[in-house]
């Protein structure tokens, strides 16, 4: 149990996240406007999206398909009839004076996700509900002083709204939901999970309590669109309610805003503990049903699911739970080591992955798809490595030169010359030149300090430029130290 030191004693944090991720969609739920990132302000907007009078919504079905393929990639139960409601409340980026969203008859309900922690621990965290809305417009407050003005391009975007149950009870658990989650939803397409521009946003609950107690009062934090964001926050609302409370006062339901430069949350605005939004079946739009046909369709499209994927893995490949968990985080990546695992050794495909090459694109800041060592390439080197044309430490300079020039490992060897040296004269004869100049290291090996075998074996690869086999090394300068 993750629990929190107060100056009066244990706490625990409630944690249950909103999660808002627009469906991968070319039109929106309700119209055919388009909905392509960054366009023009005002420029993807349809009569139905602008509320004209007289304007009727017609329901994408492709929409509603994603919301059912992630509904199935969730474990949870797809409600064959759901209905469309309309969620009443006045904002200027409304046009409507409501929101067509679902409440009572969601279209998918209750479902589960394991996710992977860092202790190496898997816990379960249940799904509440999965439903369909579209989104609202967007107000600009820094485009002119004392004005905001409103672009309408995103109002109807098709959104996915997928609540947890409030199962979470560290940021460290919540931050590992919501990588999880984007991995589903981007193994399936149905969301491309770009937090940066918007397209999966999150909203988070957050609630103390002594362990094992009633439930507190909780807090929402709005519009969180970063997972180191999300951690934060939670982090801070944790300890500024455990305060409130530790020094006799009480906490208010309330909305909250996360000030990222701060670090901080602030109250956005109170909410009572039921708001009044008059929910109302929408008169436009039929009940939403469809048969089990469809549903299957939907489950016979999904792809290897990441948890299914990783499970193999380890079967085929005889991999550490980390290890394919860590591969299996992005599709692409999971694609690109099978690619080069194929025929090889697949566990020192997998180490030179999430240490160099990983390591390398962090530093470089391209995801795998743009890395300019190639699935293939990477193969190859690993080749190298296995037929002893290369030791595992020339290997790591031949991967620095194939990242800067696109080369294969082969080129690199062969135009640097980095062929691993195995013929036994030739090292017996670095050797026996390294014993002869360091005689009183000898005498002292000999004498019981068996720990300079060690500088023995570093003089011996200096002397042949690293090219030395060391396996080799190691068995002829055993002989030769202990003749």
């Amino acid at each position: 149990m993750s629990l929190i030191r107060g100056n009066t004693g244990d706490w625990e944090i409630v944690i249950g996240l909103e999660v808002h991720a627009q469906v991968s969609s070319n039109a929106k739920l309700f119209s055919g406007a388009a909905t392509a990132y960054g366009a023009e302000p005002n420029t993807q907007v349809s009569l139905i999206d602008a509320a004209m009078p007289g304007m009727l919504p017609v329901i994408n079905e492709w929409c509603v398909a994603q919301a059912v393929r992630t509904g199935i990639a969730l474990n949870a139960q797809i409600n064959r009839h759901s209905v469309f409601d309309r969620k009443n409340y006045f904002y200027p980026d409304l046009p409507q004076g409501y929101q067509i969203s679902q409440f009572k008859q969601p279209i998918v309900g209750e479902g589960r996700m394991v996710i992977d922690l860092d202790d190496g621990e898997t816990m379960t965290v249940g799904i509440e509900r999965l439903h369909l809305e579209q989104d609202a417009g967007k107000s600009m407050h820094d485009q002119r002083p004392g004005e905001t003005l409103i672009d309408l391009n995103r109002s109807g975007v098709a959104l996915m709204e997928i609540v947890s149950k409030p199962d979470m009870r560290s940021p460290e658990q919540a931050g590992a939901y919501m990588r999880k989650l984007r991995t589903i939803l981007r193994y399936i397409g149905s969301c491309d999970g770009n937090m940066e521009e918007g397209s999966l946003r999150c909203d988070a609950n957050v609630s103390v309590r002594r362990p094992g107690g009633p439930l507190g009062t909780r807090c929402e934090i709005k519009n969180l669109n970063s997972i180191r964001h999300i951690m934060r926050a939670i982090e801070f609302e944790a300890h500024r309610q455990i305060g409130i409370i530790e020094d006799g006062g009480s906490i208010s339901q309330e909305t909250r805003l996360y000030d990222v430069n701060k670090g901080e949350t602030r109250t956005m605005r109170s909410k009572e503990e039921a708001h009044d939004y008059r929910y109302f079946p929408d008169p436009d739009l039929l009940p939403l049903k469809f048969d089990e046909a469809f549903v299957e369709t939907q489950r016979a499209a999904l792809p290897e699911l990441p948890d299914a994927k990783k499970a193999r893995f380890q079967d085929q490949y005889g991999l550490s739970a980390y290890d394919a968990g860590v591969l299996v985080g992005e599709q692409v990546s999971a694609d690109f080591f099978e690619t080069a695992a194929k025929g090889r050794d697949a566990k020192l495909v997998a180490n030179w992955m999430s240490t160099e090459l990983f390591g390398a694109l962090n530093r470089l800041s391209k995801g795998i798809e743009e890395s300019p060592v190639s699935a293939e390439a990477l193969g190859g080197l690993v080749d190298l490595i296995q037929d002893g044309t290369i030791s595992g430490r020339i290997a790591k300079e031949v991967f620095a030169e194939m990242l800067e020039t696109g080369e294969t490992a082969g080129q690199v060897v062969e135009r640097k010359g980095l062929k691993q040296v195995s013929d036994e004269g030739a090292i017996a004869a670095a050797i026996d030149q390294v014993i002869a100049a360091n005689p009183d290291k000898l005498a002292e090996y000999r004498g019981g300090k068996t720990k300079l075998a060690g500088f023995f074996v570093g003089q011996v690869m200096k002397a042949t430029g690293g090219k030395a086999n060391p396996q080799v090394v190691n068995k002829l300068l055993n002989d030769k130290l202990n003749a």
